[in-house]
């Protein structure tokens, strides 16, 4: 009988082993000089599971499996082949001998050949198959798609869970699990879980992507948290010339391009799955550049990637990512159709990249499977759904998930479910989720209410002296079908109290109908954007600027009122009309907005009170948008998307005694364009036409910035009613590197900063009945032979500042004119 248990317990040791076994290396690959060895290749013998040592040397690699020996390779060095007596081992220094003192190897130097290089044979051999690979083979395609994303706490050590800011909640260190890409310790805070049905059409460039299911934990309501993870994990092709990581054009090492900025080296070949591929690394040539190490195998027939892993090199222009670590598997359908079956992103999210600092690990795990093809759906089946929202998707029941998830959780994934509705009942918790929350949004939440804008509280300007706002909006939460917001303000020196109230209610959710209303009365910078708006509580920068070059007095005392309609009949295309009644008076002694009762017969006159009726149409063309939540209100994931947008207002004299008749039309068109490798190009036209006789409040002002901050549409070394026009064409173009030029300079490159240039200009004339109507003390001056500036910047300054340097191109003659100007600003950008 004890035979019989010793055996048994024998045999499940035996057993356990080999299920739980896991081999775990780490540490730094050297030279004969003690010197690291970036980019070396390391690998368990006999096996395709490898990665790249970084700049520094170091690596690490994990596998489920028992492995006994590592094999390390680098150009230059002779192969090593190094025993491994445990199943972990860390702080491992492995010494590569030079090549010249072993003579069957063959010598390489640092950077690779661009000629009679096999490897850019078989490189240059993808590119002529990326097409005839994949998806793109076939005219239609369906998949199943399962999406995981989580977030961790990362390099989680015993001083860091003993610190007094966990003080209360440290269970959640019994969740705390080991990287299997870079070693560390990490917590999972935050994970979400997605099933969907993935259709696309070829001939027509169509795609659609139907949830199906949707779970998450953690920071599920925070808006902010939700489009930055929306925005942070983009779809991408790895045969593209250019991946989209953090609004970066990273080069694809399997781009056309790539040669110019990589390195590869044929390092290896062995059959993988009954196919016989070959093994290439890859690693930049220069510093600085958005690349990537790592290496791919490839058929040797097809000529498709089987196999992928890369990371960012460490020197990348990239701000608050220390890794970025790429993982793709594809299977073979057919013999020889070779399609993604596993993706798996992680990054390293850190204030710097030492690294020993603490972060976050953003991960996400895409599978694929369940592969149709060339089954044609009607046109109308790619229609994007308006505003589309069903609640069912984020209720499916558990049982549901361990049926329809193509892998299972592992131990810690199920548990951050658990941990982090505890967490939540934690008092010290709600009160740093709500600090976090607070600062990102700019809303401090009560109840149902939202205090706030925080940010928007104190203010200043030569009128109203010292401002003190406080308001607030109600918040059930981001898909509230209806709102309401409020202010109050006042001002220390002109002693007087401003307020504003909107109310917005979506009637029909599925076109987003939405009817709209409100009263503001203020005090305002009038001319600070050709185009106009009808945002009821809306207030210019330049209305509160506290720091500001020249006077701030030309300011206007506004009483506003306006009810509107608006509709999306189709995606990220919305119609709006309103009916707008404004009054508006000069707020200073220094400015007046006069205007001759009788143009022809100044003896009757003059007044400085505007009564306004208005009627307004706008069409807003969005493509592409992208946009969280479905309620009301929206946010936007980013603004890096085509604007094409349409006003055309109609004055009405007499209605409530309004004072003009008029017609304005208005253009405007912000076009971002990704200009690949080099940067992204703004570009930004205005135009407008005022038909009938307007006076100063009314008429179209060129928006000049007195502010010493850099305020987008505005032109920099241009003074507040400097020039203004009845009819005019603007025209901005600004282009930002991300640090392409400042990375091939020698001591540039290591501070990572940006380089920004743009060219503005605009063209205008003021109408001889307007100029007769004029009585203000502002002399019309039209930019009739164009006005335009050009300025130079550098971004990436400490990663939040950017600074920019201005010079007017003409008018350089006029009384008071600014021709230079330093403007900064700051913002938090990758």
């Amino acid at each position: 009988m004890k035979r019989k248990i010793l055996f048994l317990l024998g045999a499940f040791l035996l057993i356990s082993t080999s299920i739980f076994a896991q081999t775990k290396v780490g540490g730094v690959v050297v030279d004969d000089n003690n010197e690291p060895l970036p980019f070396a290749n390391v690998s368990f013998k006999g096996t395709s599971k490898g990665t790249i040592t970084d700049e520094n040397g170091k690596f690490y690699l994990e596998s489920p499996e028992t492995h006994t020996e590592l094999m390390v390779t680098s150009m230059g060095y002779g192969n090593k082949e190094v025993f491994l007596d445990k199943a972990v081992n860390y702080d491992m220094t492995i010494v590569l001998n030079d090549v010249q003192e072993l003579k069957e190897v063959v010598l390489y130097t640092g950077k690779t050949s661009k000629k009679n290089n096999p490897a850019i044979d078989i490189l240059r051999k993808i590119w002529e198959r990326r097409r005839k690979n994949g998806l793109k083979m076939f005219k239609q395609y369906e998949y199943d798609k399962y999406e995981k994303v989580e977030f961790d706490m990362n390099s989680i050590d015993s001083a860091f869970m003993k610190s007094k800011l966990f003080r209360g909640m440290e269970f959640i260190f019994d969740h705390v699990d080991t990287s299997s890409v870079t070693g560390k310790t990490y917590l999972p805070i935050f994970i979400n879980e997605a099933l969907s049905n993935v259709y696309g059409d070829n001939t027509r460039n169509r795609k659609k992507e139907i949830v199906r299911a949707n779970k998450n934990s953690g920071f599920s309501n925070n808006q902010q948290i939700i489009a930055f993870i929306k925005d942070l994990y983009a779809d991408y092709d790895i045969y593209d010339n250019y991946l989209k990581f953090f609004d970066k054009d990273f080069v694809s090492p399997l781009s056309r391009t790539g040669i110019n900025v990589y390195n590869y080296v044929l390092a290896d070949s062995t059959y993988i799955d009954k196919k016989w591929c070959y093994n290439i690394v890859f690693y930049p040539r220069r510093k600085g550049e958005l690349t990537f190490k790592g290496n791919f195998w490839v058929n040797d027939t097809t000529f498709a990637i089987k196999q992928i892993a890369m990371a960012a090199s460490k020197s990348a222009n990239i701000n608050w990512v220390k890794d970025i670590y790429i993982e793709q598997e594809f299977e073979v359908l057919n013999d020889s159709v070779f399609l993604l079956k596993r993706d798996h992103m992680m990054s390293d999210f850190a204030l710097n990249k030492k690294e020993k600092s603490k972060g976050v690990y953003g991960k996400r795990t895409t599978l694929f499977r369940d592969y149709v093809f060339d089954k044609k759906k009607p046109d109308d089946f790619y229609a994007a759904e308006v505003n589309y929202y069903d609640d069912e998707i984020h209720r499916r029941s558990d049982e549901y998930w361990e049926e329809n998830r193509f892998e299972s959780l592992n131990n810690d994934e199920r548990g951050v479910y658990k941990m982090l509705d505890t967490l939540k009942t934690v008092p010290k918790f709600k009160r740093l989720y709500s600090l976090v929350a607070t600062l990102g949004s700019g809303y401090y939440q009560m109840g149902n209410f939202d205090y706030g804008p925080i940010f928007s509280t104190f203010g200043y300007n030569d009128v109203e002296g010292i401002r003190l706002r406080t308001g607030g909006r109600t918040y059930f939460g981001q898909n509230d079908p209806w709102r309401l917001e409020g202010y109050t303000a006042y001002g220390f020196k002109d002693n007087q109290f401003k307020y504003g109230v909107s109310g917005k209610w979506m009637v029909n959710k599925r076109n987003r109908f939405i009817i709209s209303g409100g009263t503001r009365r203020d005090i305002e910078q009038i001319g600070v954007s050709l185009t106009a708006s009808n945002d009821v509580l809306g207030r210019s920068f330049a209305s509160s600027s506290l720091f500001s070059s020249g006077n701030n007095n030309k300011l206007t005392s506004i009483n506003f009122s306006t009810v509107g309609f608006e509709i999306e009949p189709v995606k990220n295309l919305t119609f709006r009309s309103n009916i707008n009644y404004r009054t508006l008076k000069s707020a200073s002694d220094a400015f007046s907005l006069d205007y001759y009762i009788d143009p022809w017969d100044h003896s009757k006159g003059t007044e400085g009170f505007v009564k306004q009726y208005e009627l307004g149409l706008q069409v807003d063309y969005t493509p592409k948008r992208r946009t969280i939540g479905y309620g009301v209100e929206r946010s936007d994931v980013d603004l890096n998307y085509t604007r094409v947008y349409l006003n055309f207002s109609q004055g009405v004299k007499g209605v409530f005694d309004s004072d003009f008749d008029y017609q304005k039309l208005q253009f405007y068109c912000r076009q971002p364009v990704l200009v690949g490798g080099f940067g992204r190009l703004f570009t930004t036209l205005e135009a407008g036409k005022i038909f009938g006789e307007v006076p100063l409040g009314l008429m179209g002002v060129v928006p000049g910035n007195q502010s010493w901050f850099i305020i987008e549409n505005t032109y920099n070394l241009m003074n507040y009613y400097e020039f203004v026009a009845d009819e005019y064409v603007s025209l901005h173009f600004e282009h930002n590197f991300n640090g392409r030029l400042f990375s091939r300079i020698p001591g540039l490159r290591d501070l990572n900063l940006r380089e920004i240039i743009g060219i503005k200009g605009v063209y205008g004339t003021v109408s001889d009945d307007n100029i007769r109507l004029n009585a203000s003390n502002i002399q019309y001056r039209a930019p009739e032979d164009v006005y335009w500036e050009y300025h130079a910047g550098v971004g990436n300054i400490f990663k939040v500042f950017r600074l920019d340097f201005a010079w007017r191109g003409s008018y350089l003659n006029l009384p008071d004119a600014n021709k230079f100007a330093i403007k900064g600003s700051f913002g938090f950008y990758f």
